[in-house]
C-alpha cells in the first residue's frame, strides 16, 4: 500500500471513531476527553491499535480513544530512512486532525500520547498549529484543547526539541507536557550515531545532560514540561532495545495511566515520583507502591 493510501487509512479511522463521539457523546462517555496515540518507527497498523487498546483498557476506558497511524514499518536495511521520510510527510495530516477534533464543541480536552519517531510528528504538528493560532491573536491551548502532550522514548534531536520548545513556544500548546526517557535506549543511542546529534537526542535525555544555557532556562521557564526516567528498566524478550518500556515496564506504564487517568502532576498525592532537580523526576523501582 501507498504512503498516502495508509495515511488515508488512518484518517478514516480517526474519522470513523470522531464520528461515534459527535453522534451521541452525552451518551457514550462522560468524559468529553479524546485520547490519540501516534505511533512510532517500525509499528504497523496492528501494533499500534492493540498498544492504544491496551492503554484505554487501564484508563478505565474513559473518553474517546483514536490510533493516529501513518506510513511506516518498512522492511529491511532502509526502513528507518523510509519511517523518517514519512514521518515528515504526515505530519500535515495529523495537524488538520488536531484541528478537525478541537473544532467539535463536545470536546472539553484532548490528550496526546506519541512515542519514538511518532515524537517528532506530534511536536512538528502541534507547532504548527502553535504558530497559526499565535498568527491569529489566539491562544493556541484554548483554541486546540490539548491537556496532555505525551513524548515517550522521543526520537528527537535535543537542539531541535530545544528550538521548538523555547524558540516556537510549543510549551504554550498544552496544559501539560511529559517527557519519557531511559538512559539505555539503544535505538536512541543508533539514532544519534546515524545522526551524528551533538548534544544527543531526547529520548535519553538527562540531568547530567544540561549545559548552562538549558539549566537557566529551565529555571526561569513556567512552562508545565517534566522529564520522567526509569533507570531501573532492563531488556526483556519483550524490547531487547529497551525502546519500548512505555507499554512493557508496568511501573512506567503505571504512571502513564495516572498522569491521564487522574490528571496528576508530578510528585502529587497518587503520583509519588521522586524529584531528583528543576524538572526532571525518577520512577523509584516498585513504582507506585
Amino acid at each position: 500500500m501507498s504512503s498516502l493510501s495508509n495515511s488515508v487509512a488512518g484518517l478514516a479511522l480517526t474519522a470513523l471513531l470522531v464520528g461515534v463521539c459527535a453522534s451521541g457523546p452525552r451518551v457514550l462517555t462522560p468524559r468529553k476527553e479524546v485520547f490519540i496515540h501516534v505511533h512510532g518507527y517500525h509499528n504497523q497498523f496492528e501494533d499500534a491499535v492493540f498498544a492504544m487498546a491496551e492503554l484505554w483498557h487501564f484508563l478505565g476506558r474513559i473518553g474517546v480513544p483514536i490510533v493516529y497511524t501513518w506510513p511506516a514499518g518498512y522492511p529491511g536495511l532502509f526502513g528507518y530512512s523510509y519511517d523518517r521520510e514519512s514521518s515528515e510527510f504526515t505530519t500535515h495530516h495529523l495537524r488538520e486532525t488536531l484541528k478537525f477534533l478541537a473544532d467539535f464543541p463536545e470536546i472539553e480536552k484532548i490528550h496526546i500520547v506519541a512515542h519514538s519517531r511518532g515524537t517528532d510528528v506530534a511536536v512538528a504538528a502541534v507547532r504548527e498549529l502553535s504558530v497559526a493560532a499565535r498568527a491569529s491573536g489566539r491562544h493556541p491551548r484554548g483554541r486546540f484543547k490539548i491537556h496532555n502532550l505525551v513524548l515517550a522514548a522521543p526520537d528527537l534531536d535535543v537542539q531541535v526539541a530545544t528550538q521548538r520548545f523555547g524558540g516556537d513556544r510549543i510549551d504554550l500548546s498544552a496544559r501539560r507536557m511529559t517527557v519519557y526517557t531511559f538512559p539505555a535506549d539503544s535505538a536512541i543511542g543508533v539514532a544519534a550515531a546515524l545522526f551524528a546529534s551533538p548534544r544527543g537526542r531526547v529520548g535519553t535525555f538527562g540531568m547530567e545532560d544540561l549545559d548552562a544555557n538549558l539549566k537557566r532556562g529551565m529555571q526561569f521557564s513556567d512552562a508545565n514540561l517534566s522529564f520522567i526516567n526509569y533507570p531501573e528498566a532492563k531488556a526483556s524478550p519483550l524490547d531487547q532495545y529497551g525502546h519500548s518500556y512505555l507499554h512493557n515496564f508496568p511501573a512506567v506504564s503505571s504512571d502513564l495511566v495516572l498522569l491521564l487517568r487522574d490528571d496528576l502532576d508530578p510528585g502529587a498525592p497518587g503520583r509519588p515520583l521522586e524529584h531528583v532537580g528543576l524538572e526532571f523526576w525518577r520512577v523509584p523501582s516498585n513504582y507506585p507502591n
